[in-house]
């Protein structure tokens, strides 16, 4: 009984595709265009539970940086707020 060769054992390409025709392929051609538009970021074990995809994920630290955002922000106080409607003159009230 013939033993089968280790390069055969690997090859895990399917027959009905032709080496012929993929010459000339560049490995990493597209590597660095890829690398550009991605932005990884592992998280540990424990968060991935609480986190269950990349949305809720992306949710919380929105939320984290506003929360952030308005906190390092001076208050502003009323009187600069511009969405306060200008005070009425108050009146006295007439005596009889």
């Amino acid at each position: 009984m013939k033993k089968a060769s280790a390069k055969r054992q690997t090859d895990d390409l399917r027959p009905e595709y032709d080496l012929s025709k993929l010459k000339g392929g560049v490995r990493g051609k597209y590597y660095r265009q890829a690398a550009a538009g991605t932005n990884l970021m592992l998280i540990e074990p424990d968060l991935a539970e609480v986190f269950g995809d990349a949305e809720s994920v992306n949710r919380a630290l929105r939320l984290l940086v506003d929360t952030a955002e308005a906190v390092a922000r001076p208050a502003r106080s009323r009187r600069d707020s511009p969405e306060k409607r200008p005070r009425r003159a108050r009146q006295k009230p007439a005596r009889g």
